[in-house]
This record gives structure tokens, sequence and C-alpha cells, in this order.
């Protein structure tokens, strides 16, 4: 998938008179990039237009215009692009009680590195996880992450031809696996160059 360039952005006012339009499309597409693994663990799959809402509501939020202000926000956004030979996620451990969530995050400390895929009968390929930045320290782990999964071109060829996609997580503390619904399966087969 091409990166995104200030040419596919909208203009802050362009943005304001699209954007309920525009956000409910994002959202619907949304549904089918949403990967449950257990109880309390989610991948969200990113691809051009998950981070084309995201710099737009950035710019927004945030009221930039200027150019190197917007060049800013791609060279941040840009990298969670895939590029048609991987899958890139935001990994989110959701707990909604906040004693509770402090308690499993310094439990499940270096979760991220047991996060995997898997395409039909190929072996399972683990997270590259947080690239931008490390989100764990010695007393816990963050409720988000950023991966990466690199797939090979036989893994791509078979997710193409109707493979089927799973994920999963071997953390001791958080052993849970599940099967890509279709229209999830469907939306990764798009990001396969």
């Amino acid at each position: 998938m091409p990166h995104l360039t200030r040419d596919d952005l909208m203009s802050l006012e362009e943005y304001a008179a699209a954007r309920p339009q525009f956000r409910t499309r994002v959202m619907a597409h949304k549904k089918n990039r949403a990967l449950p693994i257990g109880p309390n663990a989610t991948l969200y799959f990113e691809d051009r237009l998950t981070m084309q809402y995201q710099i737009q509501e950035m710019l927004r939020i945030e009221r930039v215009f200027e150019p190197e202000g917007i060049q800013d926000e791609l060279d941040v956004y840009n990298p969670l692009i895939p590029d048609g030979r991987n899958w890139k996620a935001t990994f989110m451990i959701e707990y909604e009680d906040v004693a509770e969530r402090q308690k499993r995050l310094a439990e499940l400390k270096g979760i991220e590195d047991t996060v995997w895929v898997r395409v039909g009968d190929h072996d399972k390929v683990y997270a590259i996880a947080n690239e931008d930045l490390e989100r764990t320290d010695e007393t816990k782990t963050s409720s988000v992450h950023f991966l990466r999964f690199e797939l090979t071109d036989e893994m791509a060829k078979d997710a193409r031809a109707g493979a089927q996609i799973a994920a999963g997580i071997d953390h001791p503390g958080y052993r849970h696996e599940t099967i890509a619904p279709e229209n999830v399966r469907a939306s990764l087969v798009d990001d396969m160059a």
C-alpha cells in the first residue's frame, strides 16, 4: 500500500464538512479489521484508510495546518501502513476496571512478544513489537502496542487463495487463540500485494 502524502489529506475546512460521512465510512471499515483474542485483548489491523482517518483526526484536534506539522503527522503514521508483505496492528489489552487493569498489566509483561498470526498450516509468525519506542518497563507492560507481522510470499499466496487466518497469544498469563471470521480474513487479504 502506498504511503499517504499531503495530497491525500483534506484541509481542516474540507475535513470539518466531510467528517461525519468519512467517520461513518471508517468505523464500518474498522469492524472488518478488529480481531479479539480472548476476552481482554484485540488486534486492530491498520491500513491506509485507518491511518488517513487517524492523521485527519490529529490535524483536527491539534488545529495543524502548517506544512511541517502535517508532514510530522505523516511521518508518525505512515509506518503503520502495511507494505503488501506484512500486517500491522494496534494491539490493545482491555480491562474496564482500573485496578484490575493495573494488576494485569504488571502480570502480562512481555505479552507483546507472544502475539502471533498464522496463515493456513504455515508456522506462527510472531509480532515485531513497538519499533517506535519501548512500551514495557521493569514493572508492567503498556495497554497499547504497535505490532508488525512479516509474511512470506507463500503465506500471502495461500491467504489470497482462501487459507484460514488465525491469531493468538502464547503468554503464560494469557493464552488464547482465535480464527479470523471471513470479513476480517477478506480485509487482511486486501493488504497483500
